[in-house]
């Protein structure tokens, strides 16, 4: 990407962010512990990084308006129609891979 401007690069990244809340919102069978137990982050984490860029930029967004955005609904909808219960094998992973977070 070293020949590309800096407005297509962004252009392209945003483009690649979308399209990756695309997918979580179509794979709700993938649960946000196995996102951080594999990738040390999780649809949380995204909602939390566009709020701080937000922040960075004075542009006012709420954490509830982050996490729509990422959900695609409310989180607490989100949770009521897809999240399950962790296993304990989820959560000692978890436990395990805590410090990496």
């Amino acid at each position: 990407m070293k020949d590309i401007d800096a407005q297509t690069q962004l252009e392209l990244e945003a483009a690649a962010f979308r399209r990756l809340l695309e997918h979580l919102r179509e794979r709700t069978d993938v649960q946000n512990i196995d996102l951080m137990n594999l990738a040390g982050f999780c649809r949380n984490c995204l909602s939390n990084w566009l709020k701080e860029a937000a922040d960075a930029r004075s542009v006012p967004l709420t954490k509830d308006d982050s996490r729509t955005h990422v959900y695609g609904m409310p989180y607490e909808e989100w949770k009521e129609r897809h999240q399950r219960e962790a296993t304990t094998s989820q959560l000692r992973d978890f436990q395990e891979t805590k410090p990496s977070h």
